[in-house]
């Protein structure tokens, strides 16, 4: 396969976290990387609760964790070894049943020598729930590490009919990581034709994408652009995120949910 499948193309990064990786993945095949990273991660500023989460976690493990992301299991080591409980939240963790909405929470505990015992088929919420839904959850103590500051209203919805005691977290929020002018020069190089794919690792990126778009009076001119642009999603719940407004993504790795096959399933999509 030739190095150079993407010459000539510009392709828009919306990336924040791991921007400069995922650019050079493109530049590396000859596209040029328009970088607009959209949002970025920080630590929940809600310490206290969090914390409380930890102690209750770290004194008496709840029968079943679920986690949603390798991201927030990642921040709640962190809040747990600023606080000296980094021995004991991993001791703590080897006794819930561990449900993972799909591969990235595994990928997060994998250094911690443990792994999921239960996999959603689909990773996200709804396939977390149809998972839950093949177990006995009355009377359990479910923890559950959240999206951002996503409360997911379903799947609380889901656990309490299953008779579950459930006691969520939220180890991190997501904030704006650029202007909204900067945002602005991307809806603008959109809809004058300068972008040929853009490519969305995550729902909190459409959704700031279009925030902007919206409260600048210019949804037309971001929905015109997406329109004639090539439009990647990283996994199905990115897609489901374009779906909610009105765009479907053209392109998305059917199982394996990170960059490298995203750049891969953009390759072969453009090269047919």
């Amino acid at each position: 396969m030739s190095e150079q499948e993407l010459e000539g193309l510009t392709v828009a990064v919306p990336e924040s976290r791991e921007l400069d990786l995922f650019a050079r993945m493109l530049e590396e095949r000859g596209a040029a990387a328009f970088r607009c990273p959209l949002v970025r991660i920080a630590d929940s500023p809600d310490e206290e609760a969090v914390h409380g989460w930890l102690d209750r976690f770290c004194d008496n493990p709840p029968d079943e964790l679920i986690l949603l992301t390798g991201e927030g299991l990642r921040r709640l080591l962190g809040f747990a070894e600023r606080r000296g409980q980094h021995k004991a939240f991993i001791s703590a963790l080897s006794h819930p049943r561990i449900i993972a909405r799909g591969p990235k929470p595994g990928r997060a505990l994998r250094p911690l020598g443990l792994k999921p015992d239960l996999l959603s088929e689909q990773p996200t919420s709804a396939g977390v729930i149809d998972t839950l839904a093949a177990l006995d959850l009355n009377g359990h103590r479910v923890g559950v590490q959240l999206y951002g500051e996503e409360p997911n209203r379903p799947l609380m919805e889901a656990l309490h009919d299953a008779g579950a005691e459930a006691d969520p977290v939220a180890p991190y929020v997501y904030l704006s990581d650029r202007d909204d002018p900067a945002v602005m020069e991307l809806i603008q190089a959109l809809d004058a034709g300068s972008i040929d794919v853009i490519a969305f690792t995550s729902k909190s990126q459409v959704q700031r994408l279009w925030e902007v778009a919206e409260g600048a009076n210019c949804r037309d001119a971001l929905e015109r652009g997406m329109g004639r642009t090539l439009v990647a999603a990283i996994g199905p719940v990115v897609e489901d995120a374009l779906a909610a407004r009105g765009r479907a993504a053209d392109l998305a790795p059917e199982k394996s949910y990170f960059m490298k096959p995203l750049v891969r399933e953009m390759v072969a999509r453009l090269r047919s």
